[in-house]
């Protein structure tokens, strides 16, 4: 089975500083819908796998993030495409779990889930801590330029070899060639 990680915010929808509270909030980036359309015509199987640490500092709730991957489940089913599952780590950052990237507790559940090894699976973040963890995972880590992709870059905190792509429509393509 051909299997694609993706973070979310940053990488499918806009980020913001201010985090994600509500569906209102949640617009996809440019192409990010009709490229993750492309990758399950391609037959891909999509996790999205997201830190959610205003749920851990009660700046949104449970509900809020059900009702915002509701409306990103159904922006993407509009474009033909599909997520096979969501997993995310609700905790603060302070809160130092296993689950928060870019330790692998989350990879671990999807492993465990799914019964599938992610060595080798494409991961595609826009921050340092997804570069992390797909490293220490062996997966393989795509930066994109959005969200805080161009961040990292600028502050040359990215390994040496790591593909940087401007959006996800990239990723995509570079994953389809």
């Amino acid at each position: 089975m051909k299997l694609v990680i993706l973070d979310r915010d940053g990488v499918i929808n806009y980020d913001s500083d201010d985090y994600i509270k509500s569906p209102e909030e949640w617009v996809p980036i440019e192409g990010s819908l009709d490229a993750i359309s492309r990758l399950c015509h391609a037959d891909y199987h999509i996790i999205v796998v997201s830190n959610q640490s205003g749920l851990g500092k009660n700046i949104f709730t449970i509900d809020d993030l059900n009702r915002i991957h509701t409306r990103m489940l159904r922006e993407i089913s509009n474009q033909g495409g599909v997520i096979d599952a969501i997993f995310f780590c609700p905790h603060a950052p302070d809160e130092d779990c296993y689950c928060r990237k870019p330790k692998p507790g989350l990879f671990d559940q999807i492993t465990y889930r799914t019964g599938l090894p992610l060595e080798g699976v494409p991961y595609i973040g826009d921050k340092l801590s997804d570069v992390q963890v797909a490293l220490q995972i062996g997966a393989r880590p795509v930066l994109v330029k959005t969200g805080y992709g161009q961040d990292c870059l600028d502050k040359n905190q990215l390994p040496d070899g790591i593909p940087v792509c401007e959006n996800l429509v990239d990723a995509v393509d570079m994953l389809l060639a």
